[in-house]
């Protein structure tokens, strides 16, 4: 079942320059679904959209089947940095969103607290960001757009800044705490081996203006072990995903 649809989205800047043409895209109730192309190719602007900060020149975007076309505050959005508050808890960085939605502090920071042992951060309520590291600011980020929307998360390369073996071992945790909180994710990444990693669904983005090239079914079972990246099927996904690319 579709919780996200994207139906023949177009989008110019000014009227003049063209930059997203007739996309159309689905997100299914605990999918993870990558949108992979190269940089400047139109992702960025199409989650704008998603997330109702564009509205576009054409189509619309349905979440559980209700127009939302334009509106913010619906669909979480996550950026590549962070955006912790530095002057913050960690606790009150994550309950940030509760805050603005009208929730008490203090019931604001209880319902946070409650979710911190099940995002791997218990323990981090009281300490600053600059005290954390650079997974646990990602986990704790990630809370917060949690708490922003329990449906969808947009997220943009959220793991790019970390190092390899960190980057991995917050690949498994995505996938086990996704499956965990019943949540449906959007995923831009520039990063071949992470969309194979990661998606059930592989979208490539591409020309100018951007549209959806290809889709890609990735077939293996989630979550995927831990040599997968070396096997012959992954190989065969990624030569195939680079010859479309390519193409």
């Amino acid at each position: 079942m579709a919780v996200l649809e994207v139906k023949g989205v177009s989008f110019s800047y000014d009227n003049k320059t063209d930059v997203l043409n007739d996309i159309n895209l689905t997100l299914n109730d605990g999918e993870l679904v990558c949108l992979l192309g190269v940089s400047g190719g139109g992702k960025t602007t199409l989650f704008n959209i998603i997330a109702g900060l564009n509205r576009p020149q054409k189509g619309s975007v349905i979440l559980n089947g209700e127009d939302v076309t334009g509106k913010t505050g619906r669909i979480s959005y996550m950026l590549q940095k962070d955006m912790l508050l530095p002057y913050r808890t960690v606790v009150d960085n994550a309950a940030l969103p509760l805050i603005i939605k009208g929730m008490k502090k203090k019931e604001a920071r209880l319902r946070a607290s409650e979710l911190f042992a099940q995002f791997g951060l218990d323990g981090t309520q009281k300490k600053y960001p600059a005290e954390l590291s650079g997974g646990m600011r990602q986990r704790a980020a990630l809370l917060r757009t949690y708490l922003f929307s329990a449906e969808v998360a947009l997220l943009d390369e959220p793991f790019s800044a970390l190092d390899t073996l960190t980057k991995s071992d917050m690949h498994r945790w995505y996938l086990d705490i996704m499956d965990r909180i019943k949540l449906s994710t959007l995923f831009i990444t520039h990063d071949i081996d992470e969309a194979i990693l990661l998606s059930d669904r592989i979208y490539l983005l591409g020309g100018k203006p951007a549209s959806l090239t290809d889709e890609i079914v990735i077939k293996e079972k989630k979550p995927r072990a831990r040599d997968f990246a070396l096997s012959q099927s992954f190989l065969e996904y990624k030569r195939e995903i680079i010859s479309k690319i390519r193409s």
